[in-house]
């Protein structure tokens, strides 16, 4: 039985993780134009390696943390369908929030991974 507890509890995972997944997806960015801009001013090819495991850390964090978004937001899924059959929760505000954020969430889950190669 979905309740609002629940509505509220899958919103907050699913927020939750898209903001960890931007974060990551940030971070490679950040870290990638760092590792460029030594490359470009002739570093210690020691200090490059160790950016360039930096750069490779952050990048193992993107895949994971997608499926847990994929997952959180399956489950989002499963307790807006059940929560539109109460008739106590179809008018509920959660239940507004959470078909906007499944609607906001969706064309990220279903894009390509993005490929962040050097």
């Amino acid at each position: 039985m979905a309740t609002i507890k629940i509505l509220k509890l899958k919103i907050g995972i699913c927020r939750r993780t898209c903001k960890e997944y931007n974060a990551y997806e940030k971070e490679v960015e950040m870290e990638l134009e760092k590792l460029t801009a030594m490359k470009d001013s002739g570093a210690d090819p020691h200090d490059i390696k160790q950016q360039e495991n930096v750069l490779g850390e952050s990048r193992m964090m993107i895949p994971d943390c997608r499926k847990r978004l994929e997952a959180a937001l399956y489950d989002l899924q499963a307790v807006i369908a059940e929560a539109e059959e109460d008739k106590s929760l179809q008018e509920s505000e959660e239940l507004e929030v959470a078909k906007k954020l499944n609607a906001e969430l969706e064309p990220l889950v279903e894009a390509p991974a993005i490929n962040t190669l050097v």
